[in-house]
């Protein structure tokens, strides 16, 4: 049998492929084979990317949080920028392994499926791909499996060692591996896993019927076991369940009554807001002197209006001097001038027009947007509008892309402030870009929205991951911080209680104040205040005290004796422990080592010595205060309020991710977040958008702040939703 020939590749990996000397050693009508198969496993993997788009933005769609959203935006994303290399991948790993199967050293047989145990997952995750593909490759053996061993056994005829369904090049098991491991890259959850592992079982594993009997009669042209009985042809019905992409009319059906009901949902939704809208009809009209009748412009020459003045809107204009209505008020005047005829806007594109304009003066008007951002939405009302006349469900659908875009937009910026240099900053350039490729390339195709969404949600969501691994780590030591005072003023307390009122060596004092008030801040902190450790800890201390007080009797004398090795011992261990200065350390033990010597002398003389009443003993009448290294005592606000305060009462409605506007001198606002409560120290921290902790209240500061009119709470609820739930209430008041 001929076992050379001429054969054109697909691709730059065929060609690599054909060209190796183990290609080589295939037959021709292997080569006809693997070349032919490959050209429809291509075709059918870019169906499988064309409608893996569509699909993720349905779920996206369905989705009942924002988190799976975003989920399914960024999966998107990733699919979209590696689609080329799952496809190139995939074909090399279908290329590779017609070449191990050319090798007919027993070295080099065919390897087995990817064991999809040691896949990379989580086992739960694990558990589930493993029940997917399971289910996938059964349900070809099932119903293709005849084709297929037939395919399997015309393959053994042809080469040295045998292969099995299993590792046949075209088996349902080593598809499967070969999409596994071209698309290892993406950074997709299980979730999104599940759901292309679907898309390639309806996309490419429907139509391995085809796939076998092409080759199947390859085999047979060429003379390879012809007399085996033919496969029996997939009969329509199940051919139709297989591949819905190829509907049946009663899927047509369906699909036609599901999008009528959509229709239907939207025209209801925008039905209502034509009829609050019917007193503003007439507002956009051409200034002419003696009109004609009135001639509506069409749909389609309304958009060329639009993208004519898309063209020329303002760069940095301020936002009240650029009037849509005006601007296409006088453009229809000039049409109507040059046509002869009085040219006038259609009542349905009016009413949009006038939806669009009280929701941009909304917007433009709203407290909670920074300035900087509402001169860049400004320059979204002609795409917005383009957008709202080419799919009115724009008003009805909450995860419209446009939609979705501005609403993201605007929770991205809320924490800008004035003081930022907003120009360069990365979140700024980012919609700045945004805004500009709508100008520039939107027409009349609403999937650049999409895909504008897709990235600024990708770009966004690093950014927030950056800002919430800061604020953790401020709440942390936030927490930390709270945790050190409450062991501090525990301290304070502890050592106030033995030493006020008192009479002692004054390097005694100092002792205790300078040095062990740390050993016992740290064995709070660590052990806590009911632990063994605290209470030796402060056992030493009375220890001490006691130990520099004057014994009269033989029995407290030998008490000392005793006393003194094992004091100096836990002093010394405490000591070291806190890392307290050595050489400092060995200036206090000298002088309590020359306390206790003239202690002892004056013991056993029975007579007070001089150098004891000389010695430096200090009255203790000032209660001790501990601050931490570079931190003053924090001058709380003076006032009291009930607890029925309004200013309180405003105080306790703020939850932690709340955003507010701090009035901080006439010219300068601070914007920041409620990232923690700290409920040990009562102190509310805020932070600025990237997370650094810009604020420090109390609950009473913050109340004094609420009176004073100096704080108010951002409005961080979705900004279209917002402005047509306002445009509409005003409609109705208007109406009523």
């Amino acid at each position: 049998m001929p076992n050379d020939g001429k054969v054109v590749p697909l691709n730059k990996a065929a060609a690599e492929h054909v060209n190796q000397p183990a290609s080589a050693r295939l037959p021709v009508v292997l080569l006809q084979v693997r070349d032919k198969s490959a050209l429809q496993l291509k075709q059918a993997l870019q169906v499988l990317f064309d409608n893996a788009d569509d699909t993720l933005f349905e779920m996206a769609d369905r989705a009942l949080n924002n988190a799976d959203q975003n989920t399914f935006f960024e999966a998107m994303r990733d699919l979209r920028l590696k689609r080329k290399s799952i496809e190139r991948g995939f074909l090399e790993k279908f290329y590779e392994t017609f070449v191990r199967i050319g090798h007919y050293e027993v070295a080099d047989v065919p390897p087995p499926p990817l064991s999809y145990d040691k896949l990379a997952l989580v086992p739960n995750d694990e558990l589930e791909r493993t029940v997917a593909l399971d289910a996938m490759v059964a349900k070809v053996f099932s119903r293709d499996g005849f084709a297929l061993g037939q395919l399997t056994t015309r393959l053994n005829v042809l080469l040295s060692k045998r292969l099995d369904d299993a590792t046949n090049p075209l088996g349902p098991a080593m598809l499967c591996d070969y999409f596994l491991q071209a698309g290892r890259s993406l950074g997709v959850d299980i979730k999104v896993k599940l759901i292309i592992l679907k898309l390639f079982e309806k996309y490419v594993l429907t139509d391995t019927d085809q796939l076998y009997a092409e080759a199947n009669q390859l085999l047979i042209a060429a003379g390879i076991l012809p007399e085996l009985k033919a496969a029996p042809a997939r009969r329509a019905a199940d051919r139709a369940s297989d591949r819905p992409r190829k509907p049946e009319p009663e899927a047509k059906a369906e699909a036609k009554v599901k999008s009528a009901q959509f229709d239907e949902g939207v025209q209801e939704v925008f039905g209502a807001l034509q009829h609050l809208l019917h007193d503003l009809r007439g507002s956009i009209s051409p200034k002419m002197e003696a009109p004609s009748e009135a001639l509506p412009i069409s749909t389609n020459d309304l958009m060329r209006l639009l993208s004519h003045l898309q063209q020329y809107v303002p760069q940095q204009a301020p936002q009240d001097d650029y009037d849509l209505r005006y601007q296409l008020e006088q453009l229809l005047t000039r049409v109507s001038v040059k046509s002869g005829k009085f040219r006038v806007v259609g009542v349905v594109d009016e009413d949009v027009i006038n939806l669009i304009a009280m929701l941009f003066e909304f917007i433009l008007d709203d407290r909670n947007l920074p300035d900087s951002l509402k001169a860049l939405i400004a320059r979204l009302q002609i795409p917005m509008l383009k957008v709202a006349v080419i799919d009115k469900s724009f008003f009805s659908r909450g995860a419209h892309p446009a939609r979705r875009l501005l609403n993201e937009i605007a929770s991205a910026a809320m924490g800008w402030g004035n003081r930022d240099d907003y120009q360069r900053d990365s979140l700024y350039m980012r919609i700045d870009q945004i805004v500009q490729r709508l100008l520039n390339d939107f027409v009349d195709d609403p999937a650049l929205f999409s895909e504008l969404l897709v990235d600024f949600l990708a770009f966004s969501n690093d950014e927030r991951r950056r800002s919430e691994l800061l604020e953790q780590r401020t709440r942390d030591a936030e927490e930390g911080r709270a945790r050190a005072d409450l062991a501090r003023h525990l301290v304070e307390k502890e050592l106030n209680s033995r030493l006020l009122g008192r009479t002692l060596p004054q390097v005694v004092v100092r002792l205790l104040q300078e040095a062990w008030s740390r050993v016992l801040l740290l064995v709070c902190l660590k052990h806590g205040a009911d632990s063994a450790e605290w209470q030796a800890a402060l056992s030493t201390v009375d220890d001490l005290i006691w130990s520099v007080e004057p014994h009269d009797d033989a029995e407290t004398r030998m008490q000392l004796l005793e006393l003194v090795p094992s004091l100096l011992k836990s002093l010394r261990d405490g000591l070291t422990s806190s890392a307290f200065d050595p050489f400092a350390t060995s200036e206090f033990f000298s002088q309590l080592e020359l306390l206790h010597v003239q202690a002892f002398q004056r013991e056993l003389t029975d007579a007070p010595g001089s150098a004891q009443e000389d010695d430096s003993m200090v009255e203790v009448i000032d209660e001790i205060v501990l601050t931490a290294p570079g931190e003053s005592v924090p001058l709380e606000p003076q006032i009291r309020l009930p607890d029925n305060d309004p200013g309180l009462l405003e105080v306790d409605k703020l939850r932690v991710g709340s955003w507010v506007e701090i009035q901080e001198d006439e010219e300068f606002k601070l914007r920041c977040k409620l990232t923690a409560i700290i409920e040990a120290s009562g102190k509310y921290i805020f932070v600025n958008r990237t997370g650094m902790k810009v604020l420090e209240k109390t609950r009473m500061g913050l109340a004094v702040e609420f009176r004073r009119g100096t704080v108010r709470v951002l409005d961080d609820t979705l900004l279209f939703d917002r402005a047509l739930d306002s445009v509409v209430n005003n409609l109705r008041k208007l109406k009523a």
